[in-house]
């Protein structure tokens, strides 16, 4: 009598982990990402703007943006040497193509392998989900900007871009 009860408890125990699992695997509908854990990171790139998850885009993409901080979308963002070395390690680390690949793939489809967009709101799968966005809603002084994600994803600095 004693395995049916260890197998009925075994049972119960691992379709509630599978429904804890299948649940926030559909509530994100894949956007969800890795958020930023390198202290670096967070307080170079988190100092102007939301450090975006490496996973948002593949290793030549960081590799070409961390390449030319000078001019880094219309503002010089020049740091010195060993930090620049440390920040592009992590990000190219866990980029779309690499270590964050189970999170970045979905974003990734639909770009070519020579492609290295330097804006995550270039990549075709972002342009899709968000292109019933209307064109005032990105110029509103709430949101300013395609790349303030935190203006309608409450959590996107844990790294959920569910809508709000």
């Amino acid at each position: 009598m004693v395995f049916p009860y260890r197998f009925v408890a075994l049972s119960v125990l691992a379709l509630t982990f599978t429904g804890l699992f299948l649940q926030h695997a559909q509530a994100d509908g894949g956007r969800s990402f890795p958020p930023v854990t390198d202290a670096l990171v967070k307080e170079e790139c988190g100092s102007c703007h939301l450090a975006f998850s490496p996973s948002m885009l593949p290793a030549r993409s960081w590799q070409k943006m961390m390449g030319d901080l000078k001019n880094h979308f219309g503002t010089d963002a020049s740091i010195d040497a060993a930090s620049a070395e440390k920040i592009t390690r992590y990000l190219t680390e866990n980029a779309a193509d690499r270590g964050g690949q189970r999170y970045g793939s979905r974003l990734m489809r639909g770009l070519s392998a020579q492609d290295a967009p330097l804006r995550i709101t270039e990549l075709p799968r972002w342009v899709r989900i968000h292109n019933e966005v209307a064109a005032k809603e990105w110029k509103s002084k709430k949101v300013g900007s395609k790349a303030n994600c935190a203006a309608c994803h409450a959590d996107a600095q844990r790294g959920y871009y569910d809508d709000e």
